[in-house]
């Protein structure tokens, strides 16, 4: 987005705050946050069967399947959700940093390197216009995968009184 800031801004195009929220907001992954509910929700479900693969056979390994078959379900589904955490994480960690970019008062950034780090005070309208975009655009996506990571809460906490259901009883002396 073009002249995101007045032209007296000394901050470069590619760290203005309105610039990272656009590019962030256009980014085949973190996009996945603005799609309605049922593209959502098969996006995180294919990530969770993808991890599958990898934690399919420890379980098996742990828990053959003939032999135990709830307990390599379990223990296989949550290792999976293991991989849908880590990229909830991820989602949650760029869409925050570009939140709190939005709605700071300074903008810190670099002309050349890490050596040279800067500051810029934003003007009033321009603080106004970022925090509505902060509060209106990107507020929504944070609250969407804080919603997801309650409803995997509350799975694993699920499968952990299945887990415990499915223990034998403790044998009294």
């Amino acid at each position: 987005m073009k002249d995101a800031l007045p032209s007296f801004c000394p901050v470069p195009e590619e760290q203005q705050p309105l610039n990272e929220y656009e590019q962030l907001k256009e980014s085949s992954f973190f996009c996945w946050t603005t799609l309605d509910t049922m593209a959502y929700g098969r996006k995180l479900a294919w990530v969770w069967l993808w991890g599958w693969a990898i934690s399919g056979p420890i379980a098996a390994a742990s828990f053959p399947p003939p032999k135990h078959p709830l307990q390599f379900l379990l223990a296989g589904a949550g290792g999976a959700l293991l991989l849908v955490v880590m990229l909830l994480l991820r989602l949650y960690l760029g869409w925050s940093y570009v939140r709190d970019r939005l709605t700071q008062e300074k903008i810190v950034y670099e002309e050349s390197g890490w050596y040279d780090g800067q500051s810029w005070q934003k003007t009033p309208e321009i603080l106004a216009r970022d925090r509505l975009i902060a509060s209106y655009q990107v507020q929504p996506q944070l609250a969407r995968v804080q919603q997801t990571f309650a409803a995997i809460a509350a799975l694993i906490g699920l499968g952990s009184l299945a887990w415990l259901a499915l223990q034998p009883p403790l044998a009294l002396n």
